[in-house]
């Protein structure tokens, strides 16, 4: 009798997970994300300055026409630096939501090849965007201290140290709703097209360009049924003093990451038995 190192099965059950392989393919996933690395900056000039140049941009442009043209509060902060600290957060939001949305479709070849656990290429995709999030955070931290030193109102406080866990909940959140739609799209390719515009415009469903202060009271549960507000508020008020903190909203978008992260896995880990099939 032969004692074999691994038993490939099949999924016959809803919640036959088997996420202990995420653990096992740790290698496998390290390759995918120097892969994802590597492909973002290959043939270009300027690599990973684009990481820099892209929030600076935005950042300028939405200091120019909200602050300057619709004269939108920043609540008596720079608006410049308003801007690039709910950009920070949300950039990485998106990189994970868009990133991982398409997951079936780009990775057909490879899926329809050999075996591995797919989820650990939707997990790496997460993984490779943090890279992108700390070049563009270190940019952040540089600009606040500037402002700092010209004597701006900035007041950094304790919460910054639960940063580490905002960004769990944002690479959590990110990741189920991105393996939700590519999922979907491997029946319904139009999602694909959609994922893009959905993304902006959840954007300015998002306290990014204005602050929660600025929103009608009658308004404001609107702003708030959106999971990631309470994440980007709790960012803001952790570095820079502005927004509001609220361990209600907080937890509130943490339930509503882990049914979206459960529902996608679930999803995700039974579409993947067929979708060769549909793709």
């Amino acid at each position: 009798m032969n004692d074999w190192d691994l038993i490939i099965k099949p999924k016959t059950r809803w919640f036959d997970l088997h996420l202990g392989d995420l653990w096992r393919y740790r290698d496998l996933m390290m390759i995918f994300v120097w892969r994802d690395f590597v492909a973002s900056y290959k043939q270009t000039i300027l690599g990973p300055f684009w990481h820099l140049l892209a929030p600076l941009i935005s950042a300028l442009i939405f200091t120019v026409i909200f602050g300057e043209i619709a004269r939108i509060p920043t609540d008596g902060l720079p608006p410049f630096l308003f801007y690039m600290c709910g950009l920070t957060a949300w950039n990485y939001f998106a990189a994970c939501l868009t990133g991982t949305s398409g997951i079936f479709i780009s990775n057909a070849g490879i899926f329809g090849k050999v075996y591995f656990p797919r989820l650990t290429v939707p997990v790496s995709t997460v993984i490779s965007s943090l890279v992108k999030f700390g070049i563009q955070f270190a940019l952040f931290i540089g600009f606040m201290i500037f402002f700092s030193i010209r004597g701006s109102a900035i007041h950094p406080n304790l919460i910054i140290l639960i940063t580490p866990y905002l960004l769990l909940i944002m690479a959590a959140l990110g990741l189920g709703v991105g393996i939700i739609i590519s999922s979907l799209t491997t029946k319904y390719r139009d999602l694909q097209v959609l994922v893009g515009f959905g993304v902006q415009l959840l954007m300015y469903a998002t306290p990014i360009v204005y602050p929660m202060s600025a929103v009608p009271e009658k308004y404001r549960w609107l702003i708030l049924i959106n999971p990631v507000t309470p994440i980007i508020e709790t960012f803001r008020y952790a570095f820079l003093g502005s927004g509001s903190f609220s361990v209600n909203h907080l937890i509130y978008s943490n339930i509503t990451t882990l049914i979206l992260l459960l529902l996608g896995i679930l999803l995700f880990n039974r579409v993947e038995k067929t979708f060769m099939d549909t793709v």
